[in-house]
Parts: structure tokens; C-alpha cells; sequence
């Protein structure tokens, strides 16, 4: 079967993969990587849900938030089905419940909230960090090949297979560098190619974008990366604010940090900034890190 390369490509399968297929009565299922391998990425199931949540709410009710619980592994080779349940939907707010499930066991809960858009109050107290624009950064092709060379052959497929969503590292990837680093990240984000005018796509792209990076932050005091064999990790949770409009086939910065870890789990916050400076998304998340046993 052909492979997707053109950016063109690449960026058309994500949508088709990030858009849920209705059946009817509010169930919806997700389509599968193509050519995916191993344990489903967390960001797909949460974009899928969202889409499906969307789908069942008033077309002036845009998303404004949302909070997923993983609770076990997907795997790449099945699709997904959603169940959204209508809890609520008042004067101005709707909320909507969907369960996500891969052969009849439940991988994801995840909780949306939509709100009719209206004027408000309205302040910022969020200053855009001072760092590199993309522009200056070396593109993330030719990072992922370069490390490539060198990455465990278990691993190896992962830095080489093409990407429809391009980050490029101010600080440079946690895998590049085993050196302990403070626990704070900025990448730089966007597709490969132009996204439909549609906010319900930009908004499933930034949310499947936000468990990009954002796990790996509480790793880095400790220079371990998942990508060495070091660690073993896993999202737990993961919740997402949507405070202003953007797009997400142009540069947005994501600003990250971790304030804790221990016992197991650690906490990662991030901040998404457009490149004029306006802070469009916040970001949560806790998960699972424990430093791998060495085999044998």
C-alpha cells in the first residue's frame, strides 16, 4: 500500500484519522493508524472524543474545555468506539460525557464542556516567554534522522516515520541529551500543511498536539528518556482549556513545566502561545514515570 508522504498527504490522513464515523444514537468509532504499530497515542483517542462530543452539541456552543482519565492501553491495530452521553445542556453551557473502547473495554473517560460564545471579562496575566522563533530552529526532519542513526531499533521507527504535525525543540528533544536540565520545555508547533476553515479541526489538532512533549518535562531533572530505554511512562490524565481562537497549521509555542513528581507519577502543566503573543490553550496533565529495570 502507498505511503502517505507529501505534507498534503499527511496532514488530509490526520483529519480523516482524528474525525470519528457517527452510527447513529451517539456512538461514534475511530478509525485506526494507518500502518500503526504498538499502543494507540493518548492525543488521537482524546481528539477523537472531543470530536465526537462536538458532534452532538449546537454549532455556537464551541469547545472550551476538557478532562480525559486513561485508564489502559489502546492498541494501534483496532479501531475505537465512542459513546457520548448528554448530560447537560442549559442557557449557555453544554456538557458531554464519552467513554472511548477498544473491544468492548473501556480505555478512555472523557468529560467536554461548550459554552455559546459571549462577550465577558477579560484580562491576561500570562507573559509569552522569550525564546527563538521557529524560523531559527533546525527543522524537526532533520533532527528525528540524525538521532535516528543512533536510536534503539526498537525506537528506530518512531523517529523515521513522517509526521503531520511538526515540533521544533528551543531546548532540543529530552532523548538528544542525557544531561539532568531544569524541568521546564517551549516547542514550537504547527501541521506540515494547510487545515480546513474549520475550528472543531483546529481545536482536535491542538488537543491530539498537547500530549505531545508534555510527559516528558518532569523526566528531564532526572536526564532520563523513554526513548534511551530509561523510563516507563504512561499519561494518566489530561485536561485542556480552549481560551481563545487560533490555528493550528500556524506556529504556537508550548510552554511546559513540570512543579513535581514522586511515587511514581508527575505533574506537567503547559501553556500554548500564538506567535503574536496571545495565550490561546492551557494544558494539565499527570502520569505514570518510573525508571526502567535494566534487563538481565
Amino acid at each position: 500500500m502507498e505511503q502517505e508522504h507529501t505534507p498534503e498527504q499527511l496532514v488530509a490522513g490526520l483529519i480523516k484519522l482524528l474525525e470519528p464515523k457517527s452510527h447513529g444514537e451517539d456512538r461514534y468509532e475511530g478509525r485506526k493508524k494507518r500502518g500503526g504499530v504498538g499502543r494507540v497515542f493518548g492525543g488521537q483517542v482524546i481528539a477523537q472524543a472531543l470530536l465526537a462530543a462536538d458532534d452532538t452539541v449546537e454549532t455556537d456552543r464551541p469547545a472550551h474545555s476538557l478532562h480525559a482519565y486513561f485508564l489502559r492501553g489502546g492498541a494501534e491495530e483496532f479501531s475505537i468506539d465512542y459513546e457520548v452521553a448528554r448530560d447537560f445542556d442549559g442557557g449557555s453551557f453544554s456538557n458531554r460525557r464519552v467513554v472511548a473502547s477498544q473491544q468492548g473495554r473501556p480505555i478512555l473517560n472523557l468529560t467536554a464542556s461548550f459554552q455559546r460564545q459571549q462577550e465577558g471579562l477579560h484580562h491576561v496575566d500570562a507573559e509569552m516567554p522569550d525564546v527563538p522563533g521557529p524560523e531559527e530552529l533546525e527543522s524537526e526532519t532533520v533532527v528525528r534522522l540524525r538521532y535516528a542513526e543512533t536510536a534503539r531499533p526498537e525506537a528506530r521507527h518512531h523517529f523515521l516515520s513522517p509526521r503531520p504535525v511538526e515540533m521544533r525543540a528551543v531546548e532540543g528533544r529530552h532523548w538528544t541529551n542525557p544531561q539532568p536540565a531544569p524541568p521546564r520545555s517551549h516547542s514550537w508547533f504547527k501541521t506540515v500543511a494547510p487545515l480546513p476553515d474549520d475550528p472543531r479541526i483546529h481545536r482536535a489538532v491542538l488537543a491530539f498536539a498537547s500530549d505531545m512533549t508534555l510527559l516528558g518535562t518532569c523526566a528531564l531533572p532526572h536526564g532520563l528518556s523513554w526513548a534511551r530505554g530509561e523510563v516507563v511512562s504512561a499519561s494518566l490524565d489530561h485536561a485542556v482549556w480552549f481560551h481563545e481562537n487560533f490555528r493550528a497549521d500556524e506556529w504556537l509555542l508550548y510552554a511546559t513545566d513540570s512543579p513535581w513528581s514522586g511515587g511514581g507519577r508527575g505533574f506537567n502543566r503547559g501553556r500554548i502561545f500564538t506567535q503574536d503573543g496571545r495565550l490561546v490553550a492551557s494544558v494539565a496533565q499527570e502520569g505514570m514515570i518510573r525508571k526502567a529495570v535494566p534487563k538481565g
